[in-house]
C-alpha cells in the first residue's frame, strides 16, 4: 500500500548540471505518487531556477546546495538551501517584461519571479549564514 509521503534529501555539490540529479529525484517520487504531469513540469522548473540560484550564490567556504522534497497525493514542499552570505529578497527590484524587451533589463530577479509565480507558497529566508526556500505546490 502506498505511503502517505515520501520524502528525498540531497546534498548537491557545485558541479555543471547536478541540478538534474534533483530532477530526476522529483520525477520518480512524482511517478510513485501518480502527481499531474503539468505540475511536475511546473515543479522541475522551479526546483531547476532554485538549485542554480544557490549553488550560483553558495559561496567559495561550502560550494552545496541541500535540496529536499516531501511528497503526498495533495502537495510537494521543496526546501532549497544554500551557505553563502546571504541576501535580502525585498531588495530584489521586481523584474518588468517591457524593460527586457527594451533591452534595458539585467537578468537578475527572474528565478524569484518564475519560482513566486509557479508556487502556492513561496517563503525566502536569507542571513549571513545563507538563504533557504521553501516552496509549496498544491498536486490535487
Amino acid at each position: 500500500r502506498m505511503q502517505k509521503a515520501l520524502t528525498l534529501k540531497i546534498e548537491l555539490p557545485k558541479l555543471p548540471d547536478i541540478e538534474l540529479v534533483a530532477i530526476e529525484g522529483l520525477e520518480r517520487l512524482a511517478r510513485a505518487m501518480g502527481a499531474p504531469a503539468e505540475k511536475v513540469a511546473e515543479a522541475r522548473l522551479v526546483v531547476t531556477e532554485a538549485i542554480i540560484n544557490g549553488l550560483e550564490h553558495a559561496g567559495e567556504e561550502n560550494p552545496r546546495v541541500d535540496v529536499e522534497f516531501t511528497m503526498t497525493k495533495k502537495e510537494l514542499t521543496i526546501f532549497v538551501r544554500d551557505y553563502g552570505t546571504g541576501f535580502d529578497p525585498d531588495t530584489v527590484e521586481k523584474p518588468k517584461i517591457a524593460k527586457k524587451l527594451a533591452g534595458e533589463s539585467h537578468k537578475r530577479g527572474w528565478g524569484l519571479q518564475i519560482m513566486r509565480s509557479m508556487s502556492d507558497d513561496f517563503r525566502i529566508d536569507s542571513n549571513h549564514g545563507g538563504t533557504r526556500i521553501k516552496i509549496t505546490k498544491l498536486l490535487s
